[in-house]
């Protein structure tokens, strides 16, 4: 049973993530916003737990595997885009930059689409490399990645639930989707030097 724990926490999240999702969907139906918005970031924290907690212990239990290598992302990956993607349905984060809705609402796409794309190409990398039998878990820029896109996430349910107007707010939502979008662009080409250098290293 001790062996299945790792396992165990990935399902986990991805049910908690779901439940993450519904709740911001369901977010413009709210009678009560701040408290919906403060229960989906509580849960969205205690997701982030089990990330963090699911790899230490499969390695300490000397449970790795390739099937583990293959959904933790794939759980990241679902909670990331889901977010961005129910961000653009519900028009989250607002911004009080005398930007039209329609510049807002492209803003939100391309930004969700950004990440759609990188999770995509990297996830179709890694499932190739895996296939071939090559080692394709994830490195410090994909860790950071993760860390950074979580951030922002966070940043949007707080800012919608407790500061949605102030001006702060705006600025520090911009700088973190800047942020965000840069880092995300360099973990992607950093996957794609890594498969170079596996691929001249076993001569593919």
């Amino acid at each position: 049973m001790l062996k299945q724990v790792p396992n165990i926490l990935t399902f986990g999240r991805l049910a908690l993530t779901i439940l993450v999702l519904v709740m911001l969907l369901y977010l413009p139906y709210a009678n009560n916003r701040t408290l919906l918005l403060d229960t989906a970031f509580t849960i969205f924290v205690i997701a982030g737990l089990t990330d963090i907690a699911d790899g230490p212990i499969a390695r300490k239990l000397k449970v790795a595997s390739k099937f583990g290598r293959m959904l933790d992302p794939l759980a990241d990956k679902v909670l990331v885009c889901g977010a961005f993607v129910c961000f653009a349905i519900i028009a989250e984060p607002e911004m009080l930059f005398h930007w039209s809705k329609t510049t807002l609402n492209i803003i939100r796409w391309s930004v969700a689409a950004v990440l759609i794309a990188r999770e995509g190409y990297v996830t179709i990398l890694r499932h190739v490399m895996e296939a071939r039998g090559v080692d394709f878990r994830a490195v410090a820029s994909g860790k950071i990645k993760m860390l950074i896109q979580s951030f922002a996430i966070g940043t949007v349910i707080i800012k919608a639930a407790h500061v949605p107007t102030a001006t702060w707010g705006h600025y520090f939502t911009v700088i973190t989707f800047a942020v965000m979008l840069i880092i995300t662009v360099i973990s992607g080409l950093t996957a794609t030097r890594r498969i170079s250098k596996k691929q001249n290293r076993r001569g593919i």
